[in-house]
């Protein structure tokens, strides 16, 4: 296997890969590979901590890699691409974790959509300056599944991904899945970064109305496009949102507490686009994507 980026996501499931016997190889940039090169990959969590050394490569040069996990920001989708082009075989499959939906076709363009499966996680992660890889919270979920039926490579991955110790879920409709996770993290990107504090916080300001209510635009964008979203599903998305206690923040929101790119076009604008084209009317949708584009053009680096 190969995972390419050691960061939150891609460190946190390559680890749980390594677990469950799969010869993985990181694919990071050279600062990265140094400091994995010494230190290893060291991942703090109170349910499943991890230390050890791990094989990594600053470029790939063949295609003997049979499943590629990819775990990329959406900004650097395009870099990613070109770096994967010399290890998609014909019979490589490619797992994508990025937010949102705009990477599929990118991706099924490049490599062809046989080879791109679909996928999504759920799990609080984040990567710290000295290296380690922290979680947070009690989820540790995968959530995979083929867009193409009778896939002949899929017995071999999914005896695989069954055997790691995260709860990994085969969905049978993969992008219904990916599309109710695309509509919650827009909502909760949305109203965190709108609103610039936690779920906890905006509940106690009286602002969780407003953050329902800017998951039901982003709910119906899903129905208008095909894929309905569970109502135990929706509900469970409107709960979280209210929680009085919670803590929550979208990492879009951290991304801007530094002062950080953010993927708020492949997000937000991604979501508002579709919305435009079916002709509705999404005020706290938009309200939200221009906020985070706002800051885009003006923060220290920004374009």
């Amino acid at each position: 296997m190969l995972v390419l980026g050691a960061g939150a996501i891609g460190g946190f499931l390559g680890a749980r890969l390594i677990e469950a016997g799969a010869r993985v190889t990181f694919l990071v940039r050279p600062a990265r590979a140094e400091r994995l090169r010494r230190d290893g990959l060291r991942i703090l969590s109170e349910k499943q901590p991890f230390a050890a050394p791990v094989r990594v490569l600053t470029a790939v040069d063949d295609d003997r890699h049979g499943l590629i996990l990819l775990a990329c920001k959406a900004y650097d989708l395009d870099s990613a691409i070109a770096a994967l082009r010399p290890a998609m075989g014909a019979q490589t499959r490619l797992l994508p974790l990025l937010n949102g939906l705009a990477h599929l076709d990118r991706l099924d363009a490049e490599f062809g959509a046989e080879r791109i499966l679909g996928g999504l996680c759920q799990l609080s992660v984040t990567l710290q300056d000295d290296g380690v890889i922290r979680h947070f919270g009690p989820h540790d979920r995968l959530i995979w599944g083929s867009r193409t039926p009778a896939d002949p490579a899929l017995p071999r991955w999914r005896a695989l991904l069954a055997g790691m110790r995260s709860e990994v879920i085969e969905s049978r409709d993969i992008h219904a899945a990916m599309w109710a996770k695309f509509a919650f993290i827009a909502a909760l990107a949305g109203i965190t970064c709108l609103l610039r504090g936690s779920i906890g916080a905006i509940a106690a300001a009286g602002g969780g109305a407003l953050a329902q209510r800017l998951h039901r635009e982003c709910a119906d964008v899903a129905e208008r496009s095909g894929h309905a979203i569970d109502p135990a599903q929706c509900e469970e998305s409107m709960r979280v949102l209210v929680e009085p206690a919670s803590a929550l923040k979208a990492s879009m929101l951290r991304d801007i507490e530094r002062g950080a790119r953010t993927e708020g076009v492949a997000i937000l604008g991604d979501m508002l686009m579709r919305a435009r084209g079916f002709g509705m009317d999404t005020p706290l949708l938009e309200a939200a994507a221009r906020h985070v584009a706002v800051y885009e053009a003006t923060r220290p680096g920004g374009r």
